[in-house]
């Protein structure tokens, strides 16, 4: 041991330094000395030690000892990027009021802006005794075994980037297509990026992946999570790995696994890289970020990072100090009402816009940041800091409107700066198309735009981010393949993922060679997705569903990083599930082409011309408009009618908006209808558009019908006319 000790590099001279910014910014020093000035938020510490760490993993401990504002800092010469360092913060371990300082612990700096090394959960990492025989009291006894053996470490980072170069799309919110996509998942398998580029941030960069996706017409990717994430201890138990990434730790760094050039600060120019080339093909770039819980979970879990700097200052904690209040189902919740712990949210988010380059941000679980004290509150303090910020309320800003906690639903509730996850649409449509609503009247709603969730405070349609899958829950094609959950691969014995699926199977639980079932599964498919890029609001694709992928059953892919989650790029070229790609990539320019189909307001359901013609008007199939008693009816088939003579707004030269009026016809039933064209004054003829009844999506089936005309509505299909 004592020869280790003389192995250790000397401590290099700290000088005071500033307070400000946080974390650890390589800079010019005084007397034009270069090195990087640290500094760390730590209220109730006693004495904060820099460690830094060299090549062979030796470390040098640095005392801080200037101390402004609850803020340890100091500049150390000589430290240049690519310096990798941690925290020990020393102060009180008593865990009955909350306090679990423990030095032995190396803490990951919260603003570290690389992290380097694979995050393994040994029982060095964990602040308390794991294995103390009274589990019940376990997290009250400390463990004084080092962990930095076993802990990554933070990287000095030098940012010159001034992004002069980079051109923001900045796409309206009416014009936005949304595609949820996973990274690593997205471009693991696909043939045309190289295999050393498959998995990262490069590999989504590479032109391959974006021909995909300017090709389908996608204007924003949203990326599952990308700030360095941790795995959980259950998992790695199992031999299984957290895939999706829910489970953050560090808020200003990329997650290091998706670099292809390196983890030593090599993994944020590369983000950047990617960044700036989706800029360049159109595509803007939304983070799904996990502001409202940390990979520290509750007083079982490792201390990583927050638990050991401020755990009082930093978390929800219950009455009993010990316990964590636990509003996201992960074991914490941070207390975004304290100042310091908003601090590190914004000034993370303004991070990722102004020097990483993102255009917005979709916040898992915001109802638990919304929460002042305890009660979701629209007026709490972060969504006011947010609505102040010159940089962030410029954003994309989407929430996911609920927790788990009491009153944590609040779909529709967000202030006008938001848009909103519309679980409503997806629950909506799915037992449309299963058959299974009482009437059409959520219907209605739900393809309008929800005028009765966001038609307040200023709220326009494009508030309603509408989907019918995302990341969580069934593929679409497993939602027209499994009616029950098949999570047996996760080790949880398929107790894990929802059972509210609102799936309809089609006469076959999972794959089938039955053509038969597998023909009325593809027309179910072209359904679901016709009818979400025909409605009001904006459209979210998940990455994957337009070619057909499938994760066997499984709802909750959480923990599956293989082919269950990956995309099978193979079909693209199969006969069966070309199609499917063809029809999306068609209706997504259709929408693009047609004003009335991203409507910028709400339809008001009035006349606005002499001939009596509203906005939108709702037809039976006997081509008749609805009445009162029809929207209670049983039924179903519905006809919408999108007036482009009434558009409100004017185009960037000050004229009216005038666009092509249509009728879309969606007839769920399992035997064709017959459907009666309105005649005029609401049409003269009507040209076939989409037929979701058709194997073949090349092109448009053309056929043109009178008005007045009763044609066929096929079982189970979507038909898109053109009015004339």
């Amino acid at each position: 041991m004592s020869g280790s000790r003389r192995s250790v590099p000397p401590a290099p001279p700290v000088w005071p330094g500033a307070p400000t910014p946080l974390g650890a910014r390589f800079r010019v020093g005084p007397d034009g000395v270069a090195g990087t000035n640290f500094a760390l938020w730590a209220a109730g510490a006693e004495a904060v030690r820099l460690c830094l760490f060299d090549a062979h993993g030796r470390e040098t401990q640095v005392p801080l000892t200037e101390l402004t504002h609850e803020i340890w800092h100091g500049f150390v010469p000589g430290v240049m990027p690519g310096q990798r360092y941690g925290y020990r913060v020393d102060g009180r371990w008593d865990p009955w009021v909350g306090a679990r300082w423990n030095p032995a612990k190396l803490l990951l700096d919260p603003y570290a802006r690389a992290v380097d090394g694979e995050f393994g959960l040994p029982p060095e990492v964990y602040g308390h005794v794991r294995d103390w025989p009274e589990q019940h009291v376990a997290d009250t006894v400390r463990d004084d075994r080092d962990s930095a053996p076993h802990l990554p470490k933070g990287v000095v980072v030098d940012d010159d980037d001034d992004w002069e170069d980079d051109r923001r799309p900045k796409t309206p919110w009416a014009d936005s297509v949304i595609y949820e996509l996973h990274v690593r998942g997205f471009t693991k398998l696909h043939p045309g990026i190289p295999g050393e580029l498959r998995g990262t941030y490069a590999g989504l960069a590479h032109p391959a992946a974006l021909e995909h996706l300017v090709k389908l017409g996608v204007t924003a990717v949203e990326l599952l999570p990308v700030h360095q994430f941790a795995h959980e201890d259950h998992l790695l138990r199992r031999g299984l790995r957290n895939y999706w990434g829910y489970n953050s730790i560090g808020y200003f760094a990329p997650h290091a696994a998706y670099a292809a050039s390196g983890t030593t600060g090599q993994q944020v120019g590369e983000f950047k890289r990617m960044v700036r080339a989706l800029h360049a093909a159109g595509i803007e770039v939304i983070l799904d970020v996990v502001y409202n819980h940390t990979a520290e979970a509750g007083e079982l879990g490792p201390t990583l990072s927050l638990k050991g700097i401020d755990n009082r200052g930093y978390y929800r904690l219950q009455d009993d100090a010990r316990r964590y209040a636990d509003y996201t189902g992960c074991g914490n919740t941070l207390h975004v009402v304290q100042p310091q712990v908003l601090r590190l949210i914004t000034d993370s988010l303004r991070y990722w816009v102004t020097e990483m380059g993102v255009d917005g941000f979709r916040f898992d679980l915001a109802a638990a940041l919304a929460r002042s004290m305890h009660d979701v509150d629209m007026l709490s303090p972060f969504l006011a800091v947010i609505a102040q910020d010159p940089v962030l309320r410029r954003v994309k800003l989407i929430a996911e409107p609920w927790d788990i906690g009491s009153g944590g639903y609040q779909v529709g509730a967000f202030p006008p700066l938001w848009t909103e996850w519309n679980d409503r649409y997806r629950n909506t449509v799915r037992d449309f198309w299963r058959h299974a609503l009482p009437d059409v009247r959520e219907m209605g709603y739900r393809l309008s735009g929800s005028s009765d969730l966001y038609a307040w405070g200023g709220r326009r349609p494009y508030a309603s981010v509408n989907f019918v899958t995302a990341h969580d829950g069934f593929t679409l094609r497993d939602l027209v393949s499994y009616e029950t959950k098949h999570n047996e691969a996760n080790g949880e014995n398929n107790r894990d993922g929802t059972d509210d699926n609102r799936a309809w199977n089609c006469g076959t639980e999972g794959e089938t060679d039955d053509e038969q079932v597998r023909a009325l599964r593809r027309g179910q498919l072209r359904n679901l997705l016709t009818t979400l890029l025909l409605s009001t609001g904006v459209p979210m694709l998940v990455a994957g569903d337009e070619l057909g992928r499938t994760q066997r059953g499984n709802n909750n892919a959480y923990c599956q990083d293989n082919e269950i989650s990956w995309l099978d790029w193979s079909l693209l070229e199969d006969p069966d599930w070309r199609p499917l790609y063809d029809l999306t990539s068609r209706l997504i320019k259709l929408r693009h082409r047609h004003p009335v189909l991203h409507r910028r307001a709400f339809f008001s359901g009035r006349a606005h011309s002499a001939d009596g013609l509203r906005d939108l008007a709702w037809f039976t199939s006997r081509g008749e408009e609805m009445t009162e008693g029809d929207w209670y009816a049983p039924a179903a088939t519905l006809g919408m009618y999108l007036s482009g003579r009434d558009i409100p707004g004017r185009d960037e030269r000050g004229a009216p908006v005038l666009d092509d009026s249509f009728l879309a016809v969606l007839h769920a039933g399992e035997n064709p209808t017959g459907f009666v064209l309105p005649g005029p004054p609401w049409a003269e003829r009507y040209e076939v558009l989409v037929d979701t009844s058709r194997e073949d999506q090349t092109e448009a089936p053309g056929t043109v019908h009178p008005a007045g005309a009763q044609i066929t509505v096929p079982a189970r299909a979507v038909l898109l006319l053109r009015v004339d």
